[in-house]
């Protein structure tokens, strides 16, 4: 074996790593063969590690930096409170003005309230529709990641052998001890598939508590959700006294109001989180009033007694604040067009290297499948072993060409970048497809 004198920095951190953390990390997403690399510092859309390389930044910490790395502004911002404290068993005005400020940014936010991540968020809105409706039972879209709750993660890893059939996909633990009565209560509905999806919801429907949908989920195959599904959706709900609850924590970064306002509808809670944090810690559930006092610790009976020691500190509020008034609707509209930019470059990079691939996205993200068709849903999304070797071999190629990626070949921009960035990016990937094409 190596002595420790002849490995790279990073190498040589995680054979430390190894010794006291599970794998050698606290997050799966940094792993890399044959070791995680390190990261030094970051400015704007770069991002070098401890060996001195520099890289640019397209995964910009699964899509929560909507302003890249070490901004000036949020800095400043969170220096300035950090010599005032980070943390207090009193409350701060800045959580005031931020929770004002998240609700005048869509009409669906009547009130919030503040977490510390999304996985909590996606917890509290569930919990919130259990109190709300007196019913056990949620539905989500089968592959849809909402975080670690057990409830949110039925179905995420389902494969081919195990998915049954699409009229009734099965309830499929993550974690290995998840309880029968955990699955027995999550119903899964197929993603796009109208029919099947209300023909499953109302066989549960008295039992059901809410629907829980991304609005274009990742693991599912990052395409938007198509209207006449969502609006079906919609309606199913309401006329069945179940809450439709949006997971905008990826996706609330679309729009200025987020993916919802994609369309003609308004979901009864949101969860967010990620970019909604400038760079720190963050979660949030926003939502109809009358659903949201469920949390309401002055009324005469409370359904959901919700509270937590880190929420809605003032650095993650100040930092948040900032990030997202930066984020306003010029700046928005100038991030989308940068990914359309990316997404029509890297289209045609895919027709002249002709290759059976295509491009999904929406707002300021992407994902490229080694797929001729675009995915409807999470079973079409699945990759072959072909499909997976390929876009192995293409992340690789992009990650030695220094870019950092999403590691399912996704992106989420950031607004420090221009066209300049976006431009790197297309013609890594062209060489990359001409390769593959090649079969080198």
């Amino acid at each position: 074996m190596s002595t420790n004198t002849e490995l790279s920095k990073s190498a040589a951190l995680y054979e430390r790593a190894l010794k006291i953390l599970p794998g050698g990390v606290s997050r799966n997403t940094v792993l890399r063969t044959p070791h995680p690399l390190y990261a030094d510092y970051a400015s704007g859309c770069r991002v070098v590690d401890i060996e001195g390389v520099e890289r640019i930044d397209f995964s910009n910490n699964m899509a929560s930096l909507l302003h890249g790395h070490a901004h000036p502004a949020i800095v400043s911002a969170v220096t300035e409170q950090l010599a005032k404290g980070t943390a207090f068993t009193l409350a701060t005005e800045v959580e005031i003005r931020y929770a004002e400020y998240i609700c005048s940014r869509a009409p669906s936010f009547e009130k919030v309230r503040f977490v510390n991540s999304g996985t909590e968020a996606v917890m509290g809105a569930l919990k919130a529709s259990r109190a709300f409706t007196g019913r056990p039972k949620i539905a989500k879209v089968e592959g849809a990641y909402h975080g670690l709750y057990d409830f949110a993660e039925v179905s995420q890893t389902s494969k081919p052998d195990q998915w049954g059939g699409v009229d009734r996909p099965n309830s499929l633990p993550v974690s290995y001890g998840t309880p029968a009565s955990t699955l027995n209560d999550v119903v899964v509905i197929p993603f796009n598939d109208t029919e099947h999806a209300l023909a499953i919801l109302e066989a549960s429907k008295s039992e059901l508590a809410c629907v829980l949908i991304d609005l274009m989920p990742h693991r599912v195959g990052l395409k938007p959700v198509n209207a006449d599904y969502i609006l079906a959706l919609r309606k199913w709900t309401r006329d069945n006294g179940v809450l439709l609850v949006l997971d905008e924590v990826v996706t609330f970064r679309s729009e200025f109001g987020g993916a919802q306002s994609w369309y003609a509808f308004e979901p009864d809670l949101t969860a967010l989180g990620k970019a909604i944090g400038g760079g720190f810690p963050v979660g949030a559930i926003a939502g109809r009033a009358e659903v949201m006092d469920v949390m309401n610790p002055l009324a005469e009976k409370v359904l959901f007694p919700h509270s937590g020691t880190f929420s809605a500190n003032p650095i993650t509020m100040i930092a948040g604040l900032t990030a997202m008034e930066l984020f306003d609707e010029a700046a928005v509209a100038r991030l989308n067009q940068l990914c359309k930019r990316a997404m029509t470059g890297i289209e045609t990079a895919i027709e002249q290297a002709g290759l059976k691939a295509c491009v999904t996205g929406g707002g300021s993200m992407l994902r490229v499948h080694f797929k001729e068709k675009v995915p409807e849903n999470y079973r079409e999304s699945y990759p072959t072993p072909e499909e997976s070797r390929m876009l192995k071999m293409q992340l690789d190629h992009l990650f030695d060409s220094g870019f950092l990626m999403i590691n399912t070949c996704s992106i989420a921009l950031s607004t420090v970048m221009g066209e300049a960035e976006i431009d790197a990016l297309i013609a890594a990937m062209a060489l990359g497809f001409q390769k593959l094409a090649r079969n080198e």
